[in-house]
């Protein structure tokens, strides 16, 4: 045979072959908490990319949303600091994976350092509308939420840890927003009278000031030690009948290197809380 054509042969049986490298690559996709993602999620998936060569895909928009996308097969595993619950689908399993805590955030101008739970109470109440009445600026208080029965992982949290069971809803000093902290912290970082609760895990992450709790500052040191008194779990939710490949992801968080890297993006990893 001409060489030419025994050259355009193998051009074609390659061109065309099944076994085309990359062709059967496996592709994950995560979604949900923003406070997972920002803090370690994406990170993570990054480094298990490299190591594994499985196609990672991690987006945010809060836990709800996570959970419907998981509940509707979009995705192969939800973030959520969200925690089951009686109204939890039965097909789901919630795995912690990291430690993180409620705090709460304000623009880096405002001279405030310090609330207690009763104040973070007085400002979803509506009781509080200027920041002099807190011993701050005299600057109109604007406080990002999102809508009645949306706020997810930070809005359980709240409602548990500070509200004493009360939800939050829309006051006078309220901005209603979409149902996701990372909205919540670019809104905070560019407004000077900005106010929310999110995660410690992604708002290190911001440029944003987050304040002590009764005159404790939220450290990964106090969290890990419970002194920050607001800590709480992070999971990666999967559904009963996961394939393997999502399996052997999860397996890779909880491991020995998957836990190592969560604390060296500086959150608290499961071997750190005794």
């Amino acid at each position: 045979m001409h060489t030419s054509i025994r050259a355009f042969v193998a051009f074609v049986i390659v061109l065309f072959s099944p076994l085309t490298p990359g062709a059967d690559a496996v592709t994950l996709t995560g979604s949900g908490c923003s406070v997972s993602t920002v803090g370690y999620l994406i990170d993570l998936a990054k480094e298990y990319e490299k190591e594994t060569g499985v196609k990672m895909h991690i987006v945010g928009g809060g836990s709800p949303s996570g959970l419907t996308s998981l509940g509707a097969d979009k995705v192969d595993f939800a973030a959520s600091c969200k925690g089951p619950s009686p109204k939890s689908s039965l097909d789901f399993d919630y795995i912690p994976v990291a430690w993180d805590a409620l705090v709460f955030i304000v623009h880096k101008s405002n001279p405030l350092n310090d609330l207690t739970p009763e104040k973070v109470m007085d400002i979803y109440s509506g009781s509080f509308t200027n920041w002099k009445q807190l011993g701050g600026p005299d600057m109109k208080i604007i406080s990002y939420i999102s809508g009645a029965g949306s706020m997810g992982g930070i809005g359980e949290s709240l409602s548990k840890m500070v509200l004493k069971g009360k939800e939050v809803s829309a006051t006078r000093n309220s901005s209603v927003q979409a149902s996701s902290v990372a909205i919540w912290e670019q809104l905070v970082e560019k407004t000077p009278g900005g106010f929310a609760s999110t995660g410690f895990s992604s708002a290190k992450k911001r440029n944003v000031k987050m304040l002590k709790v009764n005159g404790i500052s939220p450290t990964k040191a106090n969290i890990i030690t419970d002194r920050y008194p607001l800590r709480r779990p992070l999971y990666i939710v999967m559904k009963k009948d996961a394939s393997p490949e999502t399996r052997k992801f999860i397996e890779y968080v909880l491991s020995k290197k998957g836990q190592f890297l969560i604390s060296s993006y500086g959150m608290v990893s499961l071997p750190e809380v005794k």
